[in-house]
C-alpha cells in the first residue's frame, strides 16, 4: 500500500514489557475512512500497540504517523474508546462527552454547543441530563464513542468497546455503528475477539499472532456494503470466517 495514501501509519513497531518483547516490527496502514479490526489470541498485546499508537506509551522501536507526520509518543492525537465507557459517575452526559474540548481549553459554552449539535447522531439526544447510573448499557457506550468522537480529528481507536454488552445489545451496537460510520467521517482502528463482529465492521482485519505478536496475515473484506444483519449466514461471510478461525 502506498504510504502517502494513509491517514495513519504504524511503521516497524516494537514494544516490550518487564524486558519481554511483547511487540515485534508491527507495520501496516489505514486509508482515509477505512476501518480496520485487530483481532489475535488474547494477551498478545493489542491494547498496547493502541496505547502506542495514542502517545500513550513511547514504543522500543519504531513510529506512528499521521497524515505522513511523526505523532510518536504524542497525546491527543486520535480519539481513544475502551471496553469499560469510563463515564465519571457525578457528570451527566452532556458533562461528560464535552470533556475532550474541556482538557483542550475549548470555552465551555463552546464546547457545550458543539456536543448539543450531535447529542441526535448518537441517540443521546433527550438523554443529556441523566447519569451514568441512569442509562442502558448501550446508552453508555454510545456516550462513551461520542466522547471519543470530539475528541478525535479524524482517527477514533475502539478497543473492543462491545465486549462487556449482551448479545443483544451487541447486535444492536453493531448495527448502530455502521449506520453512523458513513455520518462521522472518521478512519476506525478497532478491537475485537468477536471474529463474526470483526468481519460484519471492517473493510480489512489485522491477524496477530502471539509471543511476541506480530502481524500473520491482512485480510481484505470484499462484502457488499451496506452490511445486513443476515449477511453473517451467508456462504461468503462464512468462508471468510473460516479462514481467519484457520490463521489463529
Amino acid at each position: 500500500m502506498n504510504s502517502c495514501q494513509n491517514k495513519l501509519e504504524v511503521k516497524g513497531v516494537s514494544q516490550q514489557y518487564k524486558n519481554e518483547l511483547i511487540l515485534a516490527d508491527i507495520s501496516f496502514g489505514l486509508r482515509k475512512n477505512e476501518f480496520v479490526s485487530i483481532i489475535g489470541p488474547s494477551g498478545c498485546g493489542k491494547s498496547t500497540l493502541f496505547n502506542v499508537i495514542a502517545g500513550l506509551q513511547l514504543p522500543l522501536a519504531g513510529e506512528v504517523l499521521l497524515d505522513g507526520a511523526p505523532v510518536t509518543g504524542v497525546t491527543g492525537k486520535v480519539g481513544y474508546m475502551h471496553q469499560k465507557d469510563l463515564l465519571l459517575p457525578w457528570r451527566n452526559v452532556l458533562s461528560n462527552v464535552i470533556m475532550p474540548l474541556e482538557l483542550q481549553g475549548v470555552k465551555k459554552q463552546e464546547a457545550l454547543a458543539q456536543a448539543k449539535e450531535l447529542l441526535p447522531l448518537f441517540g443521546l439526544d433527550g438523554h443529556e441530563k441523566k447519569y451514568p447510573s441512569q442509562l442502558s448499557g448501550g446508552m453508555r457506550q454510545r456516550a462513551s464513542l461520542m466522547r471519543a468522537y470530539m475528541l478525535s480529528k479524524e482517527v477514533m481507536l475502539l478497543d473492543e468497546p462491545f465486549g462487556g454488552l449482551d448479545a443483544i445489545t451487541k447486535a444492536a451496537m453493531q448495527d448502530y455503528l455502521l449506520k453512523v460510520l458513513v455520518k462521522m467521517n472518521r478512519t476506525i482502528l478497532f478491537i475485537t475477539h468477536d471474529i463474526d463482529e470483526a468481519i460484519f465492521l471492517s473493510d480489512r482485519i489485522i491477524v496477530l499472532g502471539k509471543d511476541p505478536a506480530s502481524i500473520i496475515e491482512i485480510e481484505d473484506i470484499d462484502l457488499k456494503k451496506p452490511r445486513h444483519r443476515d449477511m453473517v449466514l451467508t456462504e461468503e461471510f462464512l468462508t471468510v470466517k473460516k479462514r481467519l478461525i484457520e490463521l489463529l
